[in-house]
């Protein structure tokens, strides 16, 4: 591919996911956001009556459900319309509309829940073995039926909506911030020249093998931070105060177990997760001491951590050779799951290379009646067969879920969700670590593994430890200041990494760039996400992928933690996550021994 980007209109079709399938003509389209405005609208009819007998009830569901599921297919027509090319407004105003009918939907339908729950529940369950066709309804209700305790009067609950605007402000704060109003200054690049640091360039210029480039972006970056550590440790303070007062308002023990409790996940969960991470840290200390070898530095910093230790081998992988590189990776999957991925790849699931105004990144999506697309930006790199792959597992999440789940079933939470995309990427990961015959290769790979486990198990867990100690000061009464977060997170931070890594005074201010804080108690899913993927992909090499399938197939018919049970993972106990970290250790040894550091 050339390096010039092309318009849209330029790229080949077969490389162009087929849209078209969910609407032929976009009259349609209008139809559709009509005909759910007006279905919204006649939705009032049951205010006040949704418990008057089982036939309305069940009316009211299946028209609620099908209100939503024309919008929402609406929706993500438009919004992925918008992603081939933002500069096209025709799609930016469709986009516009189609929210804009989300938001006038949502308050027709504001009553449904409230009156709901101001019901009996044994009346409900009266209904429910009345009329068999509720019974598809069981576990939905089941569900709100649980958070019923923790709803507040309506007059109550229209007080909090109204202030909703006010109490999320402190994210939307930071953001700005954030994004908008911080500069960073210049450094002095690989090739001598003066660039602006950014967001977008740190990483890579922490990836540099130039080590004045690391320090010089590590030192800018939290020297910006530490300017303005008094405001955004203000800010960080009032969002923690917010989510203790709320967890407190509506009756939750913790601000903790208000988070968790819409994946009705327990504490010790969360908990086991970190204490089996602190158990495994000496895994952790080793691969240090191997990456300070390697590195061959006197003192190993922390802008030292993320240079890669193994130089990428200079190759390009088209399309084509991604694809039948993750056919062979997936293989264990089984003969279904890999005719159904090439039937989808025929079909035109995925937008693969990158065109003038498309969106960057990756991502899976699509409604429950339309294909699970997937949109790339397809660079012939190595990390895109991963990226594909990925993607590839979102969307036969997706496809199962909703060849086998109603609409209300179709979706996942993010606890599963990732556990799709992670198993396929361990499954390619282990696929070419076995094939490889290149020793440099292997190297560069075994190391790539390592810091997935790094970034995603490790950092995410010292994340997730830190907002649990934010919350819990708070809770006990005491302040949080500039000066006991940034004690609290250089304390993390030398824990995690060891007595190999050099205690400097910029880490401590790391904790002020992270924007996952403003969504509390969120991060650790990505942790036990890979955990369970690590744990599910030796299930599927050792005993198949049955057990894998039905988990597929699920959706949200149940709980999380029940759901992965059927994968043959209980994350609610600790072994999953010792799993992973033996998956870590044996890594590490073998990574030792590749480069010839071993004892």
């Amino acid at each position: 591919m050339s390096k010039t980007l092309r318009e849209r209109k330029d790229i080949d079709k077969k490389y162009k996911w087929n849209i078209e399938d969910m609407y032929s003509d976009e009259s349609l389209w209008e139809d559709d956001i009509k005909a759910s405005l007006s279905d919204a609208e006649d939705f009032l009819k049951y205010k006040g009556h949704l418990t008057d007998d089982a036939d309305t009830l069940l009316s009211a569901l299946q028209q609620r459900d099908n209100i939503w599921q024309t919008v929402e297919k609406a929706y993500v027509y438009s919004r992925m319309r918008r992603d081939e090319d933002n500069r096209e407004e025709r799609y930016q105003a469709m986009s516009d509309k189609a929210e804009a009918a989300i938001s006038k939907i949502s308050a027709y339908l504001s009553f449904f829940v409230p009156e709901l729950l101001s019901a009996k529940e044994e009346l409900i369950n009266s209904f429910v073995s009345q009329k068999d066709e509720l019974k598809t309804y069981s576990f939905m209700l089941e569900c709100l039926m649980m958070e019923k305790a923790h709803v507040l009067s309506e007059a109550e609950e229209n007080i909090l909506a109204q202030m909703s605007e006010v109490t999320s402000s402190t994210n939307n704060i930071f953001t700005m911030l954030n994004n908008a109003d911080m500069k960073f200054g210049t450094i002095i690049g690989e090739d001598g020249h003066e660039v602006e640091l950014t967001h977008g360039n740190y990483i890579t210029f922490m990836e540099s093998h130039n080590r004045d480039v690391r320090k010089q972006a590590y030192e800018k970056m939290y020297s910006a931070y530490k300017g303005l550590i008094n405001t955004i440790s203000t800010t960080y303070s009032y969002n923690t105060k917010t989510d203790v007062i709320s967890a407190r308002i509506r009756k939750y023990p913790s601000a903790r177990a208000a988070a968790l409790s819409g994946d009705n996940i327990k504490d010790e969960v969360y908990d086991n997760l970190i204490d089996v991470i602190h158990e495994n840290l000496p895994s952790m200390y080793k691969y240090m001491e191997l990456r300070k070898k390697l590195l061959g530095v006197d003192k190993l910093n922390m802008y030292d951590v993320y240079v890669p230790l193994v130089k990428i081998p200079e190759t390009k992988v088209s399309f084509d050779e991604a694809k039948e590189t993750m056919t062979k990776a997936l293989a264990p999957l089984g003969e279904q799951y890999i005719k159904d991925m090439k039937a989808g790849l025929d079909a035109g699931w995925v937008d693969v290379y990158e065109n003038i105004g498309k969106t960057s990144g990756a991502y899976s999506f699509g409604s429950y009646d339309s294909m699970p697309y997937i949109l790339m930006n397809f660079s012939e790199t190595l990390k895109d067969i991963f990226t594909l792959v990925h993607e590839m597992g979102h969307s036969m999440h997706s496809f199962y879920t909703r060849k086998e789940q109603p609409y209300i079933y179709g979706d996942h939470s993010i606890f599963t969700a990732e556990v799709a995309s992670t198993v396929n990427e361990n499954l390619l990961m282990k696929y070419l670590i076995a094939n490889e015959t290149s020793p440099e290769m292997k190297k560069y790979l075994v190391n790539y593994h390592l810091e997935e486990f790094r970034t995603t198990v490790f950092r995410q867990t010292m994340f997730a430890e830190f907002e649990k100690w934010t919350h819990e000061e708070v809770e006990k009464g005491h302040s949080l200041t500039a000066a006991s977060m940034c004690q609290k997170y250089q304390e993390l931070n030398n824990l995690y990494f060891g007595e190999t890594v050099e205690k400097d005074d910029w880490i401590k201010y790391e904790w002020a760039r992270i924007p996952h804080f403003y969504n509390s108690f969120y991060v650790y899913k990505y942790a036990t996400g890979y955990s369970a993927a690590a744990a599910i992909s030796d299930i599927i090499l050792e005993k198949g992928p049955q057990d894998y399938l039905k988990f597929l197939k699920t959706g949200s018919s149940n709980h999380p933690i029940e759901l992965l049970k059927i994968a043959g993972v209980d994350m609610s106990v600790k072994e999953p996550v010792e799993k992973a970290m033996k998956v870590f250790r044996n890594l590490v040894n073998e990574f030792e021994i590749l480069t010839g550091e071993s004892k």
